[in-house]
């Protein structure tokens, strides 16, 4: 282009400059659209390009005359190197695009990690304890810090405060940090090992879940007293004391009876059908329904059933865990969990029947631990388990007559 012999634009003059592109030197050009509108173009050649290219470096005023000749000298320069003026400022872009992203805070980190792995979580309340789980114990300790930055004084500082009180929840943080770190290694935001991995890092810096505290279960009655328990339950007026016996009659989970909706049950044949993202192992479960469950079902008018089995005091929302458990306390019963029903269940089917273990294992919709035996499990046994819970029934009906005592069930074969 040769050296520039004299300028061509002035300060004063850019602004009363009419549509065009005027010539400033070095490349250097006011490109005028309108009235209104005029910003500085950069416009060069390459060795062995034909055509021109055009680099914006912004518009007027915003960026004055002198700073877009002191830029376009910058680049004059780079480009005499042989260095592309466009292609240097793409790569700076990406390098500083790198850095922000290393920047990252835990925080941020893990809501990115949760929203890529929500979809393929089993409920969206599985998704609100991930969330809450970190809300609670390691966002206040290192959420803002960069994920980059954290490292394994910060994650002990979390869990040495739970492990000894809360050792379980303490396990699930230490496995979602240690998660949201590993996501975070393979997007190339940090490097090196990761600080809340286990084997062979903090294994060796806290006690074995194990030896801290035994595994508390849920608290649940002796299944001789379950006779006159539900007795005095039948005696409770409203739709907490309806959900809580449908629960203990299915022996299902709390959250699969208060989710459950009327499109899932039939009636007629006396049955209700679980999908999977409402069961914990994320299989359909059929669940035979006893006499007294279709009782129950059948206090709805027909009118009714719609929405949720049993609901809340929204009419569209459904009844609230803390409802069964408040009944559970006006009955002066707030020692029981409703969960611990089921292992009332699963030890009556143990002690008191001849039915085979993994007739009560499918009754309660346990994943099948054993994967070899998972996969010649090709039946869930619907019409034993139809057995079974006709079983349970009948039992807690004999046991309330008989004022507790102890009925065995199932004892002339083996089914």
């Amino acid at each position: 282009m040769g050296t520039r012999k004299k300028e061509r634009l002035s300060a004063v003059g850019i602004g009363k400059k009419p549509p065009g592109f005027h010539a400033d030197g070095w490349g250097l050009y006011l490109r005028v659209t309108d009235a209104e509108t005029r910003s500085w173009i950069f416009r060069y050649r390459m060795a062995g390009r034909t055509t021109p290219r055009d680099m914006g470096l912004g518009p007027w005023p915003v960026v004055s005359l002198a700073e877009a000749r002191a830029e376009a000298l910058r680049l004059q320069r780079l480009k005499r190197q042989g260095i592309d003026p466009i292609g240097a400022a793409r790569a700076e872009r990406a390098a500083n695009a790198a850095q922000n992203a290393k920047a990252m805070t835990f925080e941020e980190a893990a809501s990115r990690y949760v929203a890529a792995h929500a979809a393929g979580w089993r409920s969206a309340k599985h998704a609100k304890q991930w969330d809450a789980t970190l809300r609670l114990y390691a966002y206040p300790r290192f959420g803002k810090v960069q994920v980059a930055s954290i490292d394994t004084a910060m994650v002990i500082n979390a869990l040495e405060p739970l492990w000894a009180k809360k050792t379980v929840t303490a396990s699930r943080l230490r496995g979602r940090i240690a998660a949201v770190l590993d996501w975070a290694t393979a997007r190339g935001l940090r490097s090196g090992e990761n600080p809340a991995r286990w084997q062979g890092h903090l294994q060796n810096l806290l006690p074995a879940r194990g030896r801290v505290k035994r595994t508390q279960h849920h608290a649940a009655l002796p299944y001789a007293d379950i006779g006159a328990f539900v007795a005095k339950l039948r005696a409770q007026d409203g739709e907490a004391a309806r959900a809580l016996e449908f629960t203990i009659m299915t022996a299902a989970r709390t959250g699969e009876a208060l989710g459950a909706v009327w499109a899932e049950i039939d009636l007629k044949a006396a049955v209700w059908i679980v999908p999977p993202e409402k069961i914990k192992a994320g299989k359909e479960h059929r669940v035979p329904l006893c006499a007294r469950a279709v009782e129950i079902l059948r206090q709805t008018p027909e009118a009714d059933r719609k929405g949720y089995l049993f609901r809340g005091r929204a009419a569209k929302a459904p009844l609230s865990n803390m409802s069964m458990l408040m009944l559970l306390k006006r009955m002066g019963r707030d020692d029981l969990t409703v969960h611990g029903f089921r292992s009332c269940f699963r030890i009556w089917a143990a002690e008191q029947t001849n039915f085979a273990r993994e007739v009560a294992e499918q009754a309660l919709a346990h994943a099948i631990p054993d994967k070899v035996e998972a996969a010649y499990r090709r039946t869930d046994l619907f019409d034993r388990r139809r057995q079974l819970m006709d079983a349970w029934a009948k039992f807690i009906d004999a046991s309330k007559a008989k004022g507790g005592k102890v009925i065995q069930i199932g004892a002339r074969q083996r089914r």
